[in-house]
């Protein structure tokens, strides 16, 4: 409950008393108030409602302890009578304000000035409930990397008495680059945890979709917040299919009966409008839009015999040309793989570990999982069987863990089967 409840109570805390880093312990004070009655007491009818009271009172009670800030407790007294038990916030009459908090906090993380690393980790660790740990595995670089970076943003908004608002004009244009890539980071987390026992934190994902939604409705004229939006709706359409009690699915063995009809086709209708939105302005497809039309390929497949890895393999060659970076290579190796080879897409996949993205993705469980994949295909079942070992060995998910030692278990039974001169070969 904490980890669904805390972006929200930390977002609406931080519009009442302007203070990120107040908002953060007056939030962790409730969930202590929470651990500390709900055993006795029972889990309250509307936990969110619960928790946000209790820490607005928390809030009075700090506040009356400083006469200074005297106008902002009758502000709160006053919201305090008006909200008890109610998790419902004021609506302005205003149409350009964004009625969400959380939409507001993102804005606030990816203010100017912060360094881009920080805003997405700051966010991230907001509104997504990431420990820095999990974090540190998205960015690929060290936990205490993020940490300093999370310190020193919250230190920063506090000393620049950044307001807690959604900038207009050309600031909100200049910070929506970030604001994307935080909720697509935020969508990922959900759709494949980093660490855990679970494999999706479906939680996370509905957070990201309705922000990007939100967002769409605001922003009409901006193709990749409809790109964003057109990735998001079709890849959570997916869910249903992508475990099996607890253990995931691989996309390719997925029962796509189970894919949800209703977000594939708002998915397309939001990919139609990020390539209206781009022509209109004179501009090729952005990243997301991109990302959104290969998942798209995949979404028009109903037999995953009938997937178009050729048009994939073209999109990513695309993507690789607008966003380069290594794990965008990395599932450019997988569709050339599928399109004209294992061999070919083993030799893509050698030449971005052997060349300068290499230390990026040497502790990264994708690169070994990928290749004892393609190997495989190959027949090398050994040699696939040593990858999807290590692959098992770098990941923090169990269940991902799992999955990756379940086949190198079948590549090691498959090269004991083998003829004596093939394993020698």
């Amino acid at each position: 409950m904490w980890r669904i409840e805390s972006p929200r109570l930390i977002a609406g805390l931080t519009r009442m008393v302007h203070d990120l880093g107040v908002a953060e312990e007056l939030a962790q004070d409730a969930l202590v108030a929470a651990l500390e009655q709900w055993p006795a007491e029972g889990v309250p009818r509307n936990p969110g409602a619960w928790l946000m009271t209790t820490a607005k009172r928390r809030a009075v009670d700090q506040i009356r302890r400083n006469e200074t800030y005297a106008r902002k407790l009758r502000m709160l007294g006053h919201e305090l009578e008006l909200d008890q038990g109610s998790a419902s916030f004021e609506v302005p009459d205003d149409p350009e304000v964004i009625e969400d908090d959380l939409l507001r906090l993102v804005f606030v993380s990816c203010h100017p000035v912060l360094s881009r690393e920080a805003r997405v980790a700051l966010t991230l660790r907001l509104l997504g409930g990431l420990t820095t740990d999990e974090i540190a595995r998205a960015f690929l670089v060290p936990e205490a990397t993020v940490a300093q970076r999370i310190v020193r943003a919250k230190r920063t908004l506090a000393r620049e008495k950044v307001p807690f608002e959604v900038p207009y004009g050309p600031d909100r244009a200049d910070r929506l680059a970030s604001v994307l890539e935080v909720v697509y980071l935020i969508f990922n987390e959900g759709y494949a945890a980093t660490a855990g026992d679970d494999w999706m934190r479906p939680g996370l994902c509905e957070d990201a979709l309705r922000l990007a939604r939100v967002l769409s409705g605001l922003m009409r004229a901006e193709p990749e917040v409809h790109g964003l939006t057109a990735l998001l709706e079709i890849q959570a359409s997916r869910s249903a299919a992508r475990t099996s009690g607890s253990v995931p699915v691989l996309l390719l063995d997925q029962d796509r009966r189970h894919w949800d009809q209703l977000l594939i086709r708002r998915g397309f209708a939001a990919l139609a409008r990020a390539e209206a939105a781009a022509r209109a302005r004179g501009v090729p497809p952005g990243p997301y839009a991109l990302q959104a039309a290969i998942a798209a390929s995949h979404a028009r497949a109903l037999d995953p015999a009938r997937t178009d890895w050729a048009a994939i393999a073209a999109l990513y060659e695309q993507l690789a040309a607008r966003a380069p970076s290594p794990v965008v290579e990395l599932n450019r190796a997988v569709a050339v793989g599928m399109a004209r080879g294992p061999a070919d897409g083993l030799a893509l996949l050698d030449a971005l570990a052997a060349g300068p993205a290499g230390p990026a993705l040497e502790d990264y469980h994708l690169l070994p999982s990928v290749r004892g994949d393609l190997l495989s295909r190959l027949g090398r079942s050994a040699e696939a069987r040593a990858e999807f070992t290590r692959a098992a060995a770098l990941t923090r998910n169990n269940a991902e863990r799992a999955l990756l030692l379940e086949r190198a278990a079948a590549e090691a039974a498959a090269a004991d089967a083998a003829p004596e001169d093939d394993r020698t070969s």
